[in-house]
């Protein structure tokens, strides 16, 4: 009976996974496919990487990918280290204001993002930073959700290791850095990929914050590829801007599935 019961969750589980695999992989297909055939009623088998070539010939993929790729790395790289540092902070210090700071972090999380918009944009104009990497890259380095989940994670790690580690002779940071830090990878790769898929996606910011072609991002720019069709759709192109906005968040996720487990201190101290 339990080995019917294994095999019909994994049943389950295969379904669901070729349920949501599939229409990636007809997305994929369908870039390849010429667009007189990708809505054609029989299977084709006319491959082509003429969607592709003119998708780079029309606009500077390169630069809209490059542009895309330095905002989202240097974002994620600032987010994370700036959540690991706080939320560590939040989980062992005792200072004034604590709770209270903590509190005001938790109520950012409750503000819809469109509502900073214009007070933010008014802010990088008064400091000269529209149109600048760093207009697109320094909103992004603080994230009250970041802090709160590495605080919630910390909170869950022994202090035994900690009062260990100071014993031994490493001061704070040695510590954080050598004993806290490596125990946290699941939490900090998974934030790192929640982190970099939200800024490789982001569209409305960069859209009002930048006017050159030279500073687009790839959402940006392939918008503003897609609003160039006059009497008709290229959905071949479409698809294609598709996949190439896709390619690295898979690459993310692959490299940082192997952190994505939930006990990875279980048994690590013995009381």
């Amino acid at each position: 009976m339990r080995r019917f019961a294994v095999l019909f969750s994994n049943l389950i589980l295969f379904f669901l996974a070729i349920s949501m695999l599939f229409p990636f992989f007809v997305m994929v297909y369908l870039s390849f496919v010429p667009n007189s055939e990708i809505f054609s009623n029989h299977f084709s088998t006319s491959i082509t990487f003429s969607n592709y070539r003119n998708v780079f010939n029309s606009i500077p993929v390169a630069t809209y990918f490059f542009n895309s790729l330095l905002v989202a790395v240097l974002a994620t790289i600032g987010q994370v280290s700036v959540s690991s540092l706080a939320g560590y902070a939040f989980a062992r210090f005792e200072f004034k204001g604590k709770n209270i700071l903590f509190f005001i972090i938790l109520l950012t999380m409750m503000v819809p993002p469109q509502v900073n918009i214009i007070p933010l944009f008014f802010l990088m104009r008064e400091l000269h930073l529209v149109n600048t990497y760093s207009a697109l890259i320094l909103p992004a380095i603080f994230g009250g959700f970041g802090v709160f989940m590495m605080r919630q994670f910390f909170l869950g790690l022994p202090k035994e290791l900690e009062e260990s580690s100071l014993l031994d002779g490493c001061n704070l940071f040695q510590t954080f850095f050598k004993i806290c830090l490596p125990l946290a990878m699941p939490a900090v790769m998974t934030l790192t990929v929640f982190t970099f898929v939200a800024n490789w996606n982001s569209f409305m910011w960069p859209l009002i914050v930048t006017n050159d072609e030279t500073m687009r991002t790839l959402p940006v720019g392939f918008a503003i590829f897609k609003g160039s069709f006059r009497e008709i759709t290229l959905w071949g192109e479409l698809l294609a801007c598709s996949v190439i906005c896709v390619i690295p968040v898979i690459f993310v996720f692959l490299l940082g599935r192997k952190y994505f487990i939930n006990d990875l201190v279980k048994g690590a101290v013995k009381e």
